[in-house]
């Protein structure tokens, strides 16, 4: 596996790959990597030639209060696991790379429509901050593909909105997500759960699944069923944040009409702040 450094030899190596009539296929991560990111790599892998892996973790979307300074870097153990999974390049840019003048005086990218709800409500500027890096590194490594987990749905579909609205051109796929055998969405931050909270975590999967249990079976009152899950979710130690049952494309609060739903959910445990998601289609 080749690891570059610098926006010039990203695009000197993709170039190289593309004058060989090779497809590029784009996971970008924040490192730390895990089954979950390893996954996407696998997925990568079904639908281009040449996969490219960033590792960058983004200043621009965590907010004042949040892990930033503590987000943990684990580069040496991250090369190994993609050199091991046949990774031809990692792209692993410094912050001067990405905001050469700095990330608070930088243009930025916001997807107005899906970004003041749910996680964007409770995080501002997050998805801003995603949106804007995603960007730049479509424009970097200017990919046919790009692979994005399932479990951050919201990104997922903000990610589409922008490619669409700017007319980028590439195609981005949803890969499904990645779980523990307890149901737990994998995730870096799960590395912040004492082996007890790991079991108790996959509670916030169990009560998705007897949500969408219910809207099969008929019931259509989603108020209820958000307020039954917020207490089985307080009851079982967590801090819940939403339990959103929305429609999958617009991600406004479901309708009797809406037939494509996917329920959002976000809740603290511990040190970790957690997010899941469960489709369903009626």
């Amino acid at each position: 596996m080749k690891t570059v450094y610098s926006i010039n030899d990203a695009r000197d190596s993709i170039r190289s790959a593309k004058t060989q009539g090779r497809t590029i296929v784009f996971v970008p991560t924040m490192g730390n990597l895990h089954d979950g990111h390893l996954s996407l790599v696998k997925k990568a892998r079904e639908v281009a030639d040449e996969v490219v892996v960033s590792i960058y973790v983004n200043q621009l979307q965590f907010g004042p209060n949040e892990d930033y300074d503590s987000y943990p870097i684990t580069f040496e153990e991250d090369q190994a696991l993609l050199n091991a999974h046949d990774v031809p390049l990692l792209f692993a840019p410094s912050s001067h790379e990405i905001y050469p003048e700095g990330a608070e005086h930088h243009t930025v990218v916001r997807v107005d429509a899906l970004d003041g709800m749910h996680c964007g409500k409770s995080r501002p500027g997050f998805f801003t901050g995603i949106a804007t890096v995603v960007a730049k590194l479509f424009n970097i490594v200017q990919p046919n593909y790009a692979v994005f987990g399932e479990k951050d749905f919201q990104q997922l579909c903000i990610i589409r909105k922008m490619v669409d609205d700017l007319m980028l051109p590439l195609e981005i796929i949803g890969a499904p997500i990645a779980r523990a055998e307890n149901g737990l969405a994998l995730s870096s931050r799960n590395g912040y759960l004492s082996e007890e909270e790991k079991q108790t975590a996959a509670i916030l999967w169990q009560t998705l699944i007897r949500a969408r249990k219910a809207i099969i079976a008929g019931d259509r009152d989603y108020d209820a069923l958000h307020r039954v899950a917020f207490v089985k979710l307080a009851r079982a130690g967590f801090k819940p944040d939403y339990f959103n049952i929305v429609s999958r494309h617009t991600l406004q609060p479901a309708t009797l009409d809406d037939k494509e739903l996917v329920i959002l959910a976000a809740a603290g445990l511990g040190r970790a702040r957690l997010i899941d998601n469960i489709q369903i289609d009626l």
